[in-house]
């Protein structure tokens, strides 16, 4: 299920590590045409190839325009939750919104002498579309994820669309923790047609300012496909995970989180563990096969282990951390002696996890860092999603005629530098007119 390799610097990546490296690779070609030609129908025909969509790809007859879950559907799935489960995300929810209140920005400007007033003016989006997954499992944290930082990010509207059931209804986990946090606007239906709902607007949903959450590989390739038409926070692919082990690290505990992300059931998770010790190696590979025989789903497991589950030997944990930033992953546990001493040499990760305790579902779920991350190599220039996602900064220029006299020659001079010649006319017609008042006077 799992092989063990050995790995050096410099040296080529082959077998499951070099098909984990080349992982960003793109979707197949009959995905990207499936979403396009579900994108440009729901452009054209609205409600009614949304409804179609849903009946072909979800089994679920809607009709047209009746996709919002209504008040009382939500109140009542808020009503039958069980308390215990609803006093946990409640407490998830108060530790996500304590975490991203401290990433707020205001808007600030500058004196800058003469007058001059330099700036940002940080602006929340007014309009924000949530993918919450509900197909294979309903996805509960991932609402709580997107849906508590726009709201600390004052975002104006907050929808959400996830996956019907056979009632027509979605999941009433996810029901009831839409209305816990306030939100009402809530439509069952998913995939490439929700997102082109909300990215084009129909007669029963109105268009979005930006998408946001995860999906299968139709969601999340829908949404590269609309980006521009609408923002998005990142392409997430499927889940990954890399465990960085000494020879004193708990082979049980890094197989537990191994399959942790090998899971979530698309059959293409990454589950990576390097260490510096082949024993641990052979002992987390025996104990990943006794821990997934006793899962829920252990073919798709399986599947996701036999494509992208290795184990890396390397000779120290300098060249193991090489590794690790090379591989950019989603998720990184530090399962060393001295995990932060080693953070600073960590640069690329979605999210870092040190120590035994800190267990990666203390992050999906509960300690308030947020779990949208980025995926397939993306850590190397993404970020988690974050109360930035949720703002927009434009700048702001308050120039005075005193500066403008100082430095119109030199920016007429690079425009012109440019080929720019209107640009450079724009700030010397106001030379000219400022310099024939003052001689008129």
């Amino acid at each position: 299920m799992l092989e063990i390799v050995s790995y050096q610097s410099g040296a080529p990546d082959q077998g499951r590590l070099g098909a984990i490296m080349a992982r960003h690779g793109g979707v197949p070609a009959e995905v990207e045409a499936t979403v396009s030609r579900v994108l440009a129908a729901v452009r054209d025909r609205g409600d009614a190839a949304v409804s179609e969509f849903t009946q072909d790809f979800d089994g679920v007859s809607i009709a047209p325009g009746q996709f919002r879950v209504s008040e009382k559907a939500l109140d009542d799935a808020l009503a039958a939750m069980d308390p215990d489960l609803r006093a946990a995300i409640e407490e998830s929810a108060a530790n996500i919104r304590a975490f991203h209140r401290r990433q707020q920005s205001n808007s600030w400007f500058m004196e800058d002498g003469d007058g001059v007033i330099l700036g940002k003016k940080v602006t929340p989006l007014r309009r924000v579309g949530i993918c919450v997954p509900g197909g294979q499992a309903p996805l509960i944290s991932s609402l709580l994820m997107a849906a508590v930082p726009a709201q600390v990010a004052g975002v104006d509207e907050v929808c959400v669309v996830t996956p019907p059931q056979a009632n027509g209804l979605p999941h009433p986990d996810i029901l009831a923790a839409a209305r816990f946090l306030g939100l009402g606007e809530v439509y069952g239906i998913g995939g490439a047609q929700a997102v082109a709902a909300l990215a084009f607007g129909t007669a029963s949903i109105a268009a979005v300012d930006k998408i946001v959450g995860p999906g299968s590989v139709y969601t999340v390739t829908a949404k590269r496909q609309v980006y521009g038409t609408v923002g998005i926070e990142m392409v997430p692919g499927p889940s990954e995970i890399v465990v960085l082990a000494d020879a004193q690290a708990n082979a049980c505990f890094i197989a537990a989180d191994l399959l942790s992300q090998a899971e979530h059931g698309t059959g293409y998770e990454a589950a990576v563990c390097i260490t510096t010790s082949p024993v641990l190696a052979t002992a987390v590979r025996d104990e990943v096969e006794r821990q997934s025989a006793a899962l829920p789903r252990p073919e798709s497991v399986a599947a996701a282990l036999s494509r992208f589950g290795v184990i890396v030997t390397v000779a120290d944990l300098d060249v193991g951390m090489e590794l690790v930033n090379r591989i950019a992953p989603e998720h990184l546990e530090l399962l060393i002696a001295e995990p932060w001493a080693w953070l600073d040499k960590v640069r690329n990760a979605g999210a870092v996890f040190l120590g035994e305790a800190s267990t990666e579902p203390v992050g999906d779920y509960f300690a308030g860092t947020n779990h949208v991350l980025p995926t397939n190599g993306s850590a190397r220039f993404s970020s988690s999603l974050g109360l930035s996602d949720f703002v927009k900064t434009t700048s702001v220029v308050s120039y005075s005629k005193q500066r403008l006299q100082a430095t119109g020659p030199k920016i007429a001079l690079m425009a012109r530098a440019e080929r720019l010649e209107a640009h450079a006319r724009a700030v010397e017609i106001r030379l000219a007119a400022w310099s024939e008042k003052s001689s008129n006077e």
